[in-house]
């Protein structure tokens, strides 16, 4: 029977998804896209002064290791023989910024972590260096000026933290975002190791031209990044080295990219942020509404490129796993539904988690977190309804942006992430939305994606909307009035903008805790 089992499969590939809270290995069969087998390791982050968030690359490495090797033993006990994996995608979180040196293999520094605000002056002092009638950084980037993104983070290293300095001095250092890192590492590290990033990833730099697709020296000069260290820019489809080591020596990494897998028009991604995407196709749109520009995918050297305008929340899932952490009122992230649905309503709380700011569409980093509307009726429960509560408020203030942007009002929202397993979330979200939400049967198009991505470059996947089986849908339509809808949605704004200006001087950020 088992023979006959692992005839009938087919080529298989995998795919490393690297979250902000978690990493993940993923083997999906390629001719169906069925999910066969996974395994999920939570990583720590480490918060050395207020405002900081970082994470060990080593132990972001380990995790990957280690959800590889897990993943193909329970392989081997469901009779699949890991020899029919044939290429590996990765999907990984954004912008967050390693150096490390390329003799010894070592992080010169821990991973700054794209939630991180120690950068807050370097910004500052930056944007005084933009001629307001040229903002040349945002016309090549598609990005504003933002803690956000790499190339501060990473001249705050090159400012502050000697080891780095003296590795660009002696040719020693490499930068990358996590992909870069994970494919380094992956390939064979120190014994030559492939230094590469994907398009979508570069994109999110603010080092790279979106349009030319190529890093730019003027950006490079102007952040006062040296080009030598930056990875080669590939295509999200390519083969871009064979794994070095572990169950799955010799298998191709051939696919890094976060939006393959929605495919659609636009999509809403609920992680630790979220992520809202509108694919505009060959063309760069940019927004007068908050939103960034950004690269999509380019699935193949030779392919064209699709642009997407962005939204991006800071805090989705982050605000449970603090609920959980910080507060203690819940001892899992699953327990927040079931505290929501004993009252199944806020009762006119309203909690705007801008732990780092504000990102899309204010862009305001002075803004910290409120819970608000507060009374002696107000309990945990109500507190944990708030927070699902703005998930949707946020997510509603991007799509609202994203409608004025594109000038089509979206008539559904398709959803995935870790997130879209919460049930009064998803119902939430529609009510808020006043449109359909709806979630795929498999809700890890994140990591299918990557796969998608890395198959194709294989030539194992086909990319043709025809073969992308139609995935069945889970639907959530809208249950409370529309005037109902849009006084929570007001009240909602009004606490938003009690969270704003609450920092007036940011705190010292120079030396290393």
């Amino acid at each position: 029977m088992a023979a006959s089992k692992k005839a009938v499969l087919g080529p298989l590939v995998g795919a490393v998804d690297q979250g902000t809270s978690s990493t993940r290995f993923l083997v999906f069969n390629s001719k169906t896209a069925e999910l066969l087998s996974h395994h999920q390791v939570e990583i720590k982050q480490e918060f050395p002064r207020e405002g900081w968030v970082e994470q060990d690359p080593k132990e972001i490495l380990h995790s990957v290791y280690e959800c590889i090797e897990k993943t193909c033993e329970k392989l081997g006990q469901l009779n699949i023989d890991i020899s029919n994996i044939k290429a590996i995608g990765v999907s990984n979180q954004r912008e967050t910024t390693v150096v490390w040196d390329k003799i010894t293999g070592e992080p010169l520094y821990n991973a700054v972590v794209w939630l991180d605000l120690r950068t807050q002056s370097t910004v500052e002092s930056l944007s005084k260096r933009i001629p307001g009638n040229n903002n040349f950084v945002k016309s090549k980037t598609g990005l504003p000026l933002s803690t956000y993104f790499s190339a501060v983070k990473l001249r705050w290293l090159l400012d502050n933290v000697r080891k780095v300095q003296k590795a660009v001095e002696e040719k020693r250092a490499l930068f990358g975002t996590i992909d870069s890192w994970l494919i380094w590492s992956l390939t064979g590290g120190v014994n030559g190791g492939v230094h590469c990033t994907d398009v979508t990833n570069a994109s999110r730099t603010m080092l790279f031209n979106i349009h030319s697709l190529e890093w730019d020296k003027q950006l490079c000069e102007f952040f006062g990044i040296p080009m030598e260290i930056l990875p080669n820019v590939r295509s999200s489809s390519e083969i871009y080295g064979l794994m070095k080591a572990g169950a799955l020596e010799g298998v191709p990494i051939s696919g890094c990219a976060a939006l393959v897998g929605q495919m659609c028009f636009q999509t809403s991604q609920y992680g630790t942020g979220c992520f809202l995407l509108c694919n505009t196709g060959h063309k760069c749109v940019f927004s007068d509404h908050g939103l960034l520009t950004t690269v999509a995918y380019k699935l193949g050297r030779d392919k064209p490129v699709y642009y997407a305008l962005e939204g991006s929340v800071a805090i989705a899932g982050a605000v449970i796993r603090w609920l959980r952490d910080n507060l203690g009122i819940i001892k899992t992230s699953e327990e927040i539904e079931k505290l929501a649905k004993e009252v199944g309503t806020s009762y006119g709380c309203y909690f705007v988690p801008a732990f780092s700011g504000l990102y899309a569409p204010y862009w305001e980093p002075s803004a910290r977190g409120i819970i608000c509307g507060l009374t002696q009726f107000t309990n945990k429960c109500h507190i944990a309804f708030a927070a699902l509560e703005a998930v949707c408020f946020q997510t509603r203030e991007i799509l609202d942006a994203m409608n004025r942007d594109c000038g089509i009002p979206l008539s559904h929202l398709q959803v995935d992430g870790g997130m879209t397993s919460n049930k009064i979330l998803m119902q939430l979200q529609a009510d808020i939305l006043y449109i359909p939400v709806v979630k795929p049967s498999m809700p890890e198009t994140t990591a299918l994606g990557a796969a998608m991505a890395a198959g194709a470059a294989e030539g194992v996947w086909s990319l043709e909307p025809e073969d992308l089986s139609a995935v069945t849908m889970e639907r959530f339509e809208p249950q409370i009035n529309a005037e109902e809808s849009e006084i929570r949605y007001s009240t909602w704004k009004k606490a938003v903008m009690k969270s704003m200006g609450w920092v007036t001087t940011q705190s010292p950020e120079s030396g290393i805790p």
